[in-house]
């Protein structure tokens, strides 16, 4: 079954004193393009969750974000008075000094500096390493359903098109049964039209060597061959966009070949409707994984 490169996944929960939310989203792309944001707290883990995702997501644009917040309740950031007093008087000083009449929020400023409300830097615990797994576990199984559920929309709307495209070449087998005779008598006529004495038996021969360059069987063996394969791989086979990618050039090749072959306006019209959806599944195809 058929899986989309489009997902998303979302998971939260409470680590330590945190409040920690995590989202996985991914796009197509022809590789695998990871984007993963995580806060200072579990800086450490970065690494870890980088290797862990790309194993599960194979290919795609894919943006993975840990957010934390302080969980409601959690301790407050201690403020050192002595330092705020001290960045507070030099400060003021150094702005006296530089414009009396200046009007700023110097403890704005001084409750921003690093040393001012300074706490220990934040390292993830063994425990909220579990916690934090547990959650993109969480958010991956999401992820995967999501990218289950598009990838057989896709298969739906792919299997359509695969079922109208044999349909147009039914009718060309049967728009092709009386092309060579009415190739023969078009050409019959023309010759009438221009009353030229043209030799029977060379016309006869020339004109089988025109209907044998004009032959489709081999294009349409070949392209219900593709057609048949394209829909086994999409139902017995998983991971396989690329694969899918191939077959379409190959569908695209046998199609455009009748075009040329074709010399007839009604043949000529459901070679023009099978490209237009050979083009649609080419798109559809993109966005498998």
């Amino acid at each position: 079954m058929l899986s989309s490169m489009t997902g998303f996944g979302r998971a939260e929960g409470q680590v330590n004193d945190r409040k920690v939310s995590m989202e996985i989203r991914s796009l197509n792309s022809k590789q695998l393009d990871l984007l993963v944001k995580v806060p200072g707290a579990f800086r450490e883990m970065e690494a870890e969750l980088r290797s862990w995702t790309a194993e599960r997501v194979v290919r795609g644009k894919v943006e993975l974000y840990v957010n934390s917040d302080p969980a409601p309740g959690a301790r407050r950031v201690p403020i050192d008075e002595a330092a705020a007093r001290t960045s507070y008087e030099e400060l003021r000083t150094v702005a006296m000094a530089i414009d009396p009449e200046v009007r700023t929020d110097l403890m704005g400023l001084v409750l921003r500096m690093p040393e001012v409300a300074a706490t220990a830097r934040e390292v993830a615990t063994e425990d909220d390493r579990a916690a934090v797994m547990a959650l993109i576990e969480q958010a991956m199984r999401g992820f995967v359903a999501f990218r289950a559920n598009e990838g057989r929309k896709l298969q739906q709307d792919l299997t359509e098109r695969l079922d109208h495209i044999a349909t147009l070449l039914a009718e060309v087998d049967g728009l092709d049964k009386g092309r060579a005779d009415r190739t023969r008598d078009r050409l019959r006529t023309r010759l009438a039209e221009l009353q030229a004495a043209v030799d029977a038996d060379r016309f006869e021969q020339e004109l089988v060597f025109y209907l044998e360059k004009m032959d489709m069987n081999e294009e349409k063996v070949r392209l219900r061959a593709h057609l048949g394969h394209f829909q086994e791989t999409m139902e017995k086979e998983q991971q396989q966009g690329r694969k899918l990618g191939f077959i379409a050039q190959e569908m695209g090749r046998e199609i455009n070949t009748l075009g040329s072959k074709a010399n007839d306006a009604a043949i000529q019209r459901s070679v023009v409707l099978m490209k237009d959806e050979l083009e649609k599944i080419k798109e559809q195809v993109l966005n498998v994984l």
